[in-house]
C-alpha cells in the first residue's frame, strides 16, 4: 500500500496540502501532529513543556513507524522535525513510500509564522526580529533530511490547487 508522505518546515503548508490531496485523490490523510495529540491527550505545546522534546519524539518515531505500516493507502502530514529525528529520514526511501519535501524560502516561512508563534512551541518565545535568523539555521540544520525525499516542490507563490497539481503529477 502506498504512503504518501508531505515533509517539511513549520509553515510549508503540509497540512493544508495534505487535507486537499486527500480530497483530490480520494485518500486518507492524517496529521501526525494530531495524532499525537489524540494519543497522549495532550496539545503538542503542553506535551513539549510537561514531557519535553525527547519524549515527544519518540512518541513522534513510534506513530510515524505505525502509520507507515498500515495495510492502507494513505497521505501523511509530518511535523516539521519529523525527518530529522530517529533515523525517520530513512523511513522515507520505504518501497512503498513517496515522500514529497515543501521547500519554502526564508520569507516566506517568515510571513506565515510571525502570527501563529504562540501555536508552535519551536519558535513561541522568539521576538519577531529573530523568527528569520532561526528559520534560516533550522532550515540549514535540516537540509540534509528534507532533501532525502523522493520529491521537492516549491511553494513559494503558489496557491494551494497549483501545488497539489504538481503533486499529483508527480504521483502519476
Amino acid at each position: 500500500m502506498k504512503k504518501v508522505v508531505l515533509i517539511g518546515y513549520m509553515g510549508s503548508g503540509k497540512s493544508i496540502i495534505s487535507k486537499k490531496l486527500s480530497q483530490k485523490l480520494q485518500i486518507s490523510f492524517i496529521e501526525l501532529d494530531e495524532e499525537i495529540e489524540e494519543i497522549s491527550k495532550m496539545s503538542i505545546e503542553k506535551l513539549f513543556s510537561k514531557k519535553g522534546e525527547l519524549y515527544f519524539r519518540k512518541l513522534e518515531h513510534q506513530l510515524f513507524l505505525e502509520l507507515l505500516l498500515r495495510n492502507e493507502d494513505l497521505i501523511i502530514s509530518t511535523g516539521g522535525g519529523t525527518p530529522c529525528y530517529f533515523n525517520n529520514h530513512e523511513l522515507l526511501k520505504g518501497d512503498e513510500v513517496v515522500s514529497i519535501y515543501l521547500k519554502a524560502s526564508i520569507d516566506t516561512l517568515s510571513m506565515r509564522l510571525i502570527n501563529e508563534k504562540q501555536k508552535r512551541p519551536l519558535i513561541a518565545y522568539l521576538e519577531d526580529i529573530e523568527l528569520k535568523e532561526f528559520i534560516a539555521k533550522h532550515l540549514f540544520d535540516r537540509s540534509f533530511y528534507y532533501n532525502q525525499s523522493t520529491y521537492k516542490v516549491s511553494v513559494d507563490n503558489k496557491n494551494i490547487d497549483e501545488i497539489v497539481n504538481e503533486i499529483i503529477d508527480l504521483l502519476t
